[in-house]
């Protein structure tokens, strides 16, 4: 099953639990699905690969809203807004730990023989497509920026 029939299932059950911050969060990511299937240029499919680059943009915006209601002493928002991010992130790939993400950068490193931080681009290229929905662009970018230097 792909994540968009997955989502659309969880969707039914949710609402027959009343569970309604799960209810919300899916119905947002069903939006943005069918928003993409139907973006000019698409062809009416949606690859699980596209679906979890959006899931993985949804959560970023969800945790910025909070930071943001946080510091504006708006914590009933707040917690709403992560309560729909880790729902969404039920859907992702586990997330890489520390060690993990340190072991395929330099994997990644090794594989395009990258020795300096001037080409760290060329490093941040392989990298975040094969590291996509596993970790978070702003970590990669710093441990690619470490291991460089």
């Amino acid at each position: 099953m792909n994540l968009f029939d997955r989502i659309s299932e969880d969707i039914k059950k949710a609402m027959l639990a009343r569970e309604k911050v799960r209810l919300e969060a899916l119905r947002g990511v069903k939006k943005e699905f069918l928003e993409a299937k139907t973006a000019k240029g698409a062809n009416g499919e949606l690859s699980d690969e596209t679906a979890t680059k959006i899931m993985v943009k949804m959560v970023k915006q969800r945790k910025e809203s909070a930071k943001i209601y946080e510091e504006n002493n708006r914590s009933e928002l707040a917690e709403n807004e992560l309560a729909e991010a880790a729902v969404i992130e039920e859907y992702l790939p586990k997330q890489l730990s520390a060690e993990e993400l340190e072991a395929e950068l330099k994997a990644i490193i090794a594989e395009t023989g990258a020795t300096s931080a001037k080409e760290m681009g060329k490093v941040m290229g392989v990298a975040t497509k094969r590291l996509a929905g596993r970790a978070e662009g702003k970590l990669i970018s710093a441990k690619v920026k470490e291991l460089l230097s």
